[in-house]
């Protein structure tokens, strides 16, 4: 697609997607690639920017990732984050050293508002730092333009190449003006005009989607949730009856929820789909019966989930496509290049190795989760199923600690309706990115009705988040907590403690495993 776009490298960090995702709000196409691809790729994509990322390593280790120095003589604009800066330091004749003071969390930074990638920025502005290394002396030709009290070069600049570093992390929620300073280096240096909008997506990719499958069969994987619903109405709008929507009830999903897709997607609802519900759900509760381990629970309901669709695909016929919601955020945490792998997705990760269709296809491969919604609302699916809370795909399988199990999947239901319902109740949940109850494996004595008992603990999770790729655990007034507690304790047969869960991410996932 002829469009603007700014190139993300990536250097192994795990903020990584964060980047892309800001520069997407300044409605500039962004992609992330792996440090590896090669100036010669780098100039077919014709970038209007590149911007260099984070990483764990030491710039000067003997392995560290590297580029080669002809990078900065394309003449393309680059913005070097924390190990971009140092490595962009490194590579020109600057020196990086091991700071002498390590600088965590957020900083008080001055800068020079000379810059322009400080225009409209406070003198002093709060920041969030994340190194050990720091840049000692910069390059001959730059000039520093931010420092700290512990950290001499917190960004530095070579306007005439068109090279800006900064050690901080501009693109995460903690660095107050940050977003000012990412969209001044994709308007003011790199000169983009912003032409990535949601409806020309929404058509092009439609258009796409009926020239790669022409006559071809099409399976879509439907789990009800956001991402697998807009994917199977885009499919839909774009290849009519050659779609069949399978939809797995796995015996994981919310309390009632089953019956809700159906109601939605089946013969009844407002789309003109081929819908087929399968009830599987004793089948994954046997494959899942005495493994405790995260990673394996997500490889055996990936596969089942494959394996379903491929006994579904035969009863109807030759399959030419599979189709599944697969986001950017799942490509990316599965691993990207070298980037450390955080957890598999079971759209990404969890595939089998031998897969019976011609091919996969995944229309919203390259969307974060709210572009997904906007994708939705350009489709016309009514708001209440684009703004529903984000489910996974492995369902309560990652909700529940340790083996999963019948009585646990109908503890977790319960725990999560009562959760779900009273936020509703209380209006608060307008204000939280992601809220559901998970099942610690954790049992202990209790009293109830002056009997003991010795029963499981739920674990309440609520955060606050623009993005999903960080988020900060919320501040949910007490007393709905209180009556969501009484509630649970009363109600849900099983369980005689609840806690809450006060973590953000990082250091934690959203979801338990």
């Amino acid at each position: 697609m002829n469009r603007e776009m700014i190139i993300v490298l990536d250097f192994g960090g795990q903020y990584n997607q964060l980047i892309a995702r800001r520069v997407r709000e300044c409605h500039v196409y962004c992609e992330v690639h792996p440090y590896t691809m090669t100036l010669e790729q780098i100039k077919a994509l014709n970038p209007k920017g590149i911007i260099f990322t984070g990483g764990p390593n030491s710039v000067y280790g003997d392995d560290s990732p590297r580029y080669q120095k002809e990078i900065f003589e394309l003449g393309i604009p680059i913005l070097g984050i924390c190990y971009g800066s140092q490595l962009m330091a490194y590579t020109l004749g600057g020196k990086v050293a091991t700071a002498p003071v390590s600088e965590y969390g957020k900083t008080e930074v001055n800068v020079d508002k000379t810059s322009v990638i400080f225009e409209g920025v406070s003198d002093k502005t709060i920041c969030w730092m994340s190194h050990t290394d720091y840049i000692a002396a910069a390059p001959a030709d730059f000039k520093v333009v931010a420092n700290t009290s512990d950290c001499p070069v917190a960004a530095m600049e070579c306007p005439e190449r068109k090279l800006y570093a900064t050690q901080f992390h501009p693109e995460v929620m903690h660095t107050q003006e940050g977003m000012t300073m990412l969209s001044n280096f994709v308007y003011k240096v790199c000169e983009c005009t912003g032409d990535w909008k949601m409806d020309s997506f929404v058509e092009s990719t439609i258009k796409q989607l009926q020239e790669k499958i022409g006559d071809g069969k099409v399976l879509c994987a439907l789990s009800g949730g956001v991402d697998s619903s807009v994917a199977a109405v885009m499919l839909a709008k774009a290849v009519g009856k050659q779609l069949t929507c399978v939809f797995v009830d796995h015996g994981l999903l919310r309390k009632n929820e089953g019956d809700e897709v159906e109601a939605v997607f089946g013969p009844d609802g407002p789309y003109d789909l081929n819908f087929v519900r399968v009830n599987a759900q004793e089948r994954f509760y046997s494959k899942l019966a005495g493994v405790t381990e995260p990673e394996a629970k997500r490889k055996i309901i990936g596969e089942e989930f494959i394996r379903v669709f491929e006994e579904e695909a035969k009863k109807i016929g030759t399959v030419d496509f599979l189709v599944q919601g697969t986001i950017y955020p799942d490509v990316i945490e599965s691993g990207l290049g070298k980037s450390a792998v955080i957890k598999s997705h079971h759209n990404v990760g969890g595939l089998p190795d031998y897969v019976d269709f011609k091919e996969i296809v995944e229309p919203l491969r390259l969307l974060f989760k709210d572009e997904v919604r906007n994708a939705g609302r350009e489709l016309g699916i009514p708001e209440y199923l684009v703004s529903r809370q984000p489910f996974p795909g492995p369902g309560l399988g990652i909700r529940i600690i340790g083996e999963v199990t019948p009585e646990k999947v109908r503890i977790v239901q319960d725990a999560d309706f009562i959760y779900r319902e009273e936020i509703a109740k209380a209006g608060v949940d307008k204000d939280l990115g992601q809220y559901f109850a998970g099942l610690t494996n954790m049992r202990s004595v209790g009293v109830m009705g002056d009997e003991r008992t010795y029963d499981y603990a739920v674990a309440l999770r609520a955060v606050t988040t623009s993005d999903f790729m960080t988020a900060e655990s919320a501040r949910i007034p007490w007393e709905v907590l209180e009556k969501v507690t009484n509630r649970i304790v009363n109600e849900v047969k099983g369980v005689n403690r609840v806690m809450y869960d006060c973590t953000g991410k990082p250091p934690a996932t959203i979801e338990f495993e």
